[in-house]
């Protein structure tokens, strides 16, 4: 069998059913763009949704979400033995900031991190 080949996954018929009866947040659209989406709101909730969203990015870490956004810019051209060893490089570098140190030990006691930027 060749392991590089995709092979479709096919749920149990108790996964389909769980499936079924949980809810999620986001939904796949046709119009205006085919795609998924994170959260789809009326317009009367958009600027306020929109405003939460970027809050929350900027309260992020900083150079995780620029490395996330370059990562997913520039693997579409990689074979996926680069993308591995991509991910690998941009992650040791995000390990070796304080906002990495930081959300490590808020991780270990359970808390909310507080990203610096550093």
């Amino acid at each position: 069998k060749d392991f590089k080949e995709i092979i479709p996954n096919r749920p149990k018929y108790d996964a389909i059913t769980e499936r079924r009866s949980e809810t999620y947040e986001g939904a796949f659209v046709m119009e205006p763009k085919p795609g998924f989406y994170n959260k789809v709101v009326s317009p009367e909730l958009l600027d306020e949704t929109v405003n939460i969203l970027a809050q929350q990015i900027v309260n992020g870490p900083a150079l995780g979400n620029m490395m996330t956004k370059t990562m997913l810019a520039q693997e579409w051209s990689m074979s996926i033995e680069q993308i591995i060893e991509s991910e690998a490089q941009a992650q040791a570098i995000c390990m070796q900031t304080g906002d990495f140190k930081r959300a490590y030990e808020a991780f270990i006691i359970k808390q909310k991190p507080k990203f610096e930027g550093n």
